[in-house]
């Protein structure tokens, strides 16, 4: 009865393992477009970015994941930017985690 409550465990962990690697759709992503809202957070903010195909991506971005203060840059509504990082989704939401602030016009 034990092995079966360990192999229940493992099979369990592996699934959930497995589940998380697939849900990392795209890690090199480059997302370009409009910013229409700002919403400052704790240790950065959340750009909300229209794209030219009326894609709407949340973009995540810290100090932190993109490199250190020299390559932070805080957008304004209206701004026209292109970012790179990695690329997932929820039921319906895209999402991007901002690495590199590609341009900003």
């Amino acid at each position: 009865m034990k092995n079966l409550k360990k192999i229940g465990v493992l099979i369990v962990l592996m699934t959930f393992v497995i589940s998380c690697t697939s849900m990392k759709n795209n890690t090199n992503a480059t997302v370009s477009g409009k910013v229409d809202a700002i919403e400052s957070g704790k240790d950065g903010y959340t750009a909300k970015i229209n794209t030219e195909n009326k894609e709407v991506y949340f973009a995540t971005i810290s100090i932190v994941n993109v490199g250190g203060p020299e390559n932070y840059k805080r957008f304004k509504i209206g701004d026209v930017v292109s970012v790179k990082g990695e690329i997932w989704k929820t039921d319906d939401e895209n999402h991007i985690k901002v690495t590199e602030i590609v341009s900003v016009k």
